[in-house]
């Protein structure tokens, strides 16, 4: 049976969603973001107990396809960015498209359907949370940020935090509270 869950966005959230399964008494055969494959069926009763400790540990399960859709996109997206391996060519829609074996304006309706913000919005922000935490690292220059995200020049991104944030990178690193999402609330 595969299960889907909303809002697994690191290897720590695999990590809590596995001990809940294994709490239950559920065999587990794999887990990756976003998705549960237990290795048989599970009763209404372990499933409810599943869903209400996913619920109380900040998850919850996805019961319909274009939900499903909704959080493959997402964790598509927030792996791509968590590798800092963007090419500057990078395409959303030809990376999606590809990905999923889906047209790029339906994979798009659907996520603007189910979510607050459009996809392309949704790839600029988490991209902004990325940079803000390489930022506050102090590892990488703004010209290697840019770079590992797919930015075609520092002034690009520059730009594009500040009409997100409000602050310059520059501006962002000399606050004392940084004002970081966490992934699954962006």
């Amino acid at each position: 049976m595969i299960i889907f869950i909303k809002n697994m966005v690191c290897g720590r959230c695999i990590s809590a969603v596995s001990d809940i399964f294994e709490k239950a008494g559920i065999k587990v055969k794999s887990i990756s973001l976003g998705e549960v494959e237990t290795e048989s069926g599970i009763s209404d009763e372990d499933l409810r107990t599943v869903e209400k400790h996913l619920e109380e540990t900040g998850f919850e399960r996805i019961r319909d396809s274009a939900h499903q859709l909704t959080e493959k996109i997402k964790t598509l997206i927030i792996t791509e960015i968590s590798g800092l391996d963007i090419d500057e060519n990078f395409l959303l829609s030809e990376f999606l498209s590809s990905a999923l074996h889906k047209e790029y304006s339906s994979l798009s309706k659907t996520f603007s359907h189910n979510e607050t913000v459009t996809l392309e919005q949704f790839f600029i922000l988490q991209k902004i949370e990325k940079v803000k935490e390489l930022l506050l690292y102090n590892e990488f220059t703004l010209t290697e940020i840019a770079g590992k995200l797919g930015y075609r020049s520092v002034q690009h991104l520059s730009s594009q935090f500040r009409n997100s944030t409000g602050f310059t990178p520059t501006e962002f690193k000399k606050l004392k509270t940084h004002h970081r999402k966490p992934l699954d609330q962006v």
